[in-house]
């Protein structure tokens, strides 16, 4: 039985919180959450705690859980390994480069797993897009976007998230690491560019961004995100990968609305093109998002108890990050972004 401890129970933290209290391998010794309280009646009874330092010592777990806000991230990862635990933290891994390769270096000095929350990479239809993909061959042309109409309790907590996170890295990281498992090439530059839409977020943050990267085997990427009540619903969801001797498409009719989490992961068709014609791979039966969570959180019981090499996972990780990051920074400061030194 591997002893859990859960940092964070929003969104994402909640749901990994209830795949392990529905695991047979798994016991949850601790929750932590600001507040101090827990309203889901299926994890009544479990102790909590407001510091996770402090949750650490007490509860000694096997695994660790951090779902907490980015800027966290690093420290409290480095922390749980100190003490002996593994760790699966949610995506980004961290909000610096600096601070992402700290976190791989410790794993592999404390010869712990480490997993980090990239959810797509356990979504059946997202493994057979990346597959089909693959198999046309690159260059590619990656078009990948995802702006949310967000307003209410959903706006709010993108409000949130940008006090540290822009939506091109909170978002983005997901999409760039599909990018980078079909190309396998290294990055070359980022051009970015962003704009505030509201009065409500920080002067020196921006809720609207796009990038380019182009990797060195002459692949080019294209990633949109925007989150607010602002953000047009015409193409939120664009998903095309294209190269010489074809596309892959995610399908028109099967997207879900923007400020829906089920949607931000379904796929519905695939739309797998070629001169010669056109195929359409229906994926029924998608996961939900408990489900995805529920896939995520046994990957990683299965990573301590089968002893799985996450090398590369970790090292696509950082890949990821920090072309997002880079993205960032063009925005922030007006230029291209050189990544072959870095």
């Amino acid at each position: 039985m591997i002893r859990v401890l859960i940092a964070g129970l929003g969104n994402m933290g909640l749901s990994h919180a209830l795949a392990h209290h529905n695991h047979a391998g798994a016991e949850i010794v601790g929750l932590v959450n600001r507040s101090g309280e827990v309203s889901h009646p299926d994890l009544q009874g479990y102790p909590v705690f407001t510091d996770f330092h402090a949750a650490l010592g007490q509860t000694n777990p096997d695994l660790a859980v951090i779902a907490t806000y980015s800027d966290s991230h690093a420290d409290y990862a480095c922390a749980a390994m100190e003490t002996g635990a593994h760790v699966f933290v949610e995506k980004p891994l961290a909000t610096t480069v600096d601070d992402a390769r700290r976190v791989v270096a410790k794993a592999s000095e404390t010869n712990r797993k480490l997993v980090i929350g990239y959810i797509l990479r356990h979504h059946p239809s997202w493994m057979r897009l990346i597959d089909e993909a693959r198999g046309l061959g690159g260059p590619y042309v990656f078009r990948l976007n995802l702006n949310q109409q967000s307003d209410g309790s959903t706006w709010a907590t993108h409000k949130a998230l940008m006090q540290t996170t822009s939506p091109i890295v909170d978002c983005g990281v997901h999409y760039v690491d599909v990018m980078c498992q079909i190309t396998d090439a290294l990055p070359v530059r980022v051009h970015g560019m962003g704009l505030r839409l509201s009065d409500e977020i920080a002067e020196d943050m921006y809720n609207y961004g796009q990038f380019q990267v182009i990797f060195a085997d002459g692949s080019v990427g294209w990633y949109e995100a925007g989150w607010g009540p602002m953000m047009s619903e015409t193409a939120f969801f664009v998903k095309d990968i294209v190269s010489p001797n074809g596309a892959v498409s995610i399908t028109e009719g099967n997207k879900g609305a923007s400020d829906d989490v089920d949607g931000h992961t379904k796929v519905g068709g695939i739309l797998v093109h070629r001169p010669s014609g056109d195929e359409l791979i229906e994926m029924d039966s998608e996961p939900g998002h408990q489900q995805l969570c529920d896939a995520e959180q046994a990957y990683m019981l299965r990573a301590i108890t089968e002893d799985i090499d996450l090398t590369r996972h970790m090292s696509d990780a950082v890949q990821s990050l920090r072309i997002c990051l880079a993205a960032d920074e063009s925005i922030r400061t007006g230029q291209p972004v050189d990544l072959k030194e870095t």
